[in-house]
């Protein structure tokens, strides 16, 4: 479909403008971009709907407020008049990966202006080359293995120096090593998520991680404790026998009403630690899924790419009916039992997708999550714009996620207010990127 005539023409004189600052003389006010008379999508608690102006210099928000406080434009400032538009933070996808530029077009196109890259193993190597690219925060686990307290610390120091920004604390860490990389990531400066099994989640919210991920790892406590424990030394595996299914069996069997579920409920709310569900994975195991290479965006991927895609002309799984059955069960109690008692209790959340493992997509799945958040977990789309921008900043402390002075200029551009119809994500008129647009090109 066209873009209507007032959208082309305002994409016609924002490329324009871009053209002439590009052949410009470099300088300190050539980096200057000035966004006037845009609807600012009221996300924080408390704001409202208004008309704002957003001063961005290089790659930072240098000033923000309403349109009766906006600056004159100084010499070689690039404008872009946003009239009739809406404005938020870009989204950011808290578990995926970047295997390739296609991926990285794919979420821009689908305005992902961060990821948090998960890399090796199912989801393959990590690409640094992407131009353009969303921001990046690069992940990597430590504690799949038992290991010793100098190992530890020693491979906390060598992924800091490497450029990694969050640790995946895993399932062979105990309470004292969770302590131990907790005390090393707040100096370095890190983030942490936890995916753990010798230490029970409440002792990992008591003890500060950032956030967890996966419903089904950070409901481990749900379980009976030799359950937990056969799952932390085998966490991984298809066999419908092993401990990892025989405890998701056990999951898909809980009430809404269990003691046990509501005693965990309650303590994730009133904890400082984030939710990552990533209900995404498992989005083709819902009885009535929509094909996800239908969307627009798909045209950039190959079925090559994703670990265990969905059937391009059919949309589901090639797999047999007896685990379809058992995947099934799981996500159906994840979403109708796990996650809305968690969100009832207070939980706080997070957006990842889990791309690109088990059919999760590039971009398509970041909007599946917010899908399945508002549609059976029970949050508003004021909560879960929340979750894929502003909470980030809370969780982590990174300037991303806010309209605000200081924050990293990753905004989005929107014909129709999100709040009224969350589809008007997947089709921004505008992405920027530190500062910079990116789409359109």
């Amino acid at each position: 479909m066209a873009a209507p005539t007032h959208i082309r023409q305002w994409l016609f004189l924002l490329l324009a403008s871009l053209l002439l600052q590009a052949c410009r003389t470099n300088s300190p006010e050539d980096a200057s971009t000035l966004i006037l008379n845009a609807r600012l999508v009221p996300i924080e608690d408390g704001s409202a709907e208004q008309r704002v102006y957003v001063l961005i210099q290089d790659d930072t928000i240098a000033a923000t407020g309403p349109m009766s406080k906006a600056p004159q434009p100084a010499p070689n400032t690039t404008l872009i008049q946003a009239e009739g538009l809406y404005l938020m933070p870009g989204l950011t996808d808290g578990f995926a990966a970047l295997n390739n530029q296609s991926y990285a077009d794919a979420y821009l196109q689908m305005g992902i202006t961060s990821i948090i890259a998960v890399d090796g193993g199912r989801r393959g190597p990590f690409y640094g080359e992407a131009n353009p690219s969303p921001m990046v925060f690069r992940l990597e686990g430590v504690g799949d293995e038992k290991i010793s307290d100098e190992e530890l610390l020693h491979d906390i120091d060598s992924l800091h120096q490497a450029g990694y920004r969050v640790l995946l604390l895993m399932y062979k860490l105990t309470p004292h090593q969770i302590q131990l990389a907790l005390d090393k990531a707040r100096q370095l400066g890190m983030a942490t998520i936890g995916e753990l099994g010798y230490t029970t989640y409440a002792q990992g919210m008591d003890m500060g991680i950032d956030a967890f991920v996966h419903t089904t790892r950070y409901s481990l406590d749900l379980a009976p404790r030799d359950m937990a424990a056969a799952v932390a030394e085998e966490p991984f595996s298809n066999d419908l026998q092993s401990p990892k299914w025989k405890y998701y069996d056990y999951l898909s069997r809980l009430l809404a009403n269990d003691t046990t579920l509501i005693a965990h409920a309650r303590r994730l709310g009133a904890s400082n630690t984030y939710l990552l569900p990533t209900s995404s994975l498992s989005y083709l195991d819902l009885p009535e899924h929509r094909n996800p290479w239908k969307e627009p965006v798909a045209r950039m991927l190959s079925p090559k790419d994703i670990n265990r895609p969905a059937n391009p002309e059919t949309g589901q799984h090639d797999i047999d009916s007896v685990e379809q059955a058992a995947y099934t069960r799981l996500i159906l109690s994840e979403l109708h039992t796990l996650e809305p008692t968690y969100h009832r209790h207070g939980a706080h959340y997070l957006t990842g997708s889990g791309t690109d493992v088990w059919g999760t997509m590039p971009g398509i799945s970041l909007h599946t999550e917010l899908e399945l958040m508002t549609t059976y977990i029970g949050l508003s789309k004021r909560e879960a714009l929340a979750a894929s921008t502003l909470n980030f900043s809370k969780a982590f402390g990174w300037k991303i996620g806010r309209i605000q002075s200081g924050y990293f200029a990753n905004l989005l551009l929107l014909e129709e207010n999100p709040l009224e119809n969350l589809s008007a994500l997947k089709q921004p008129a505008m992405v920027m990127v530190k500062g910079k647009v990116v789409i359109p090109e």
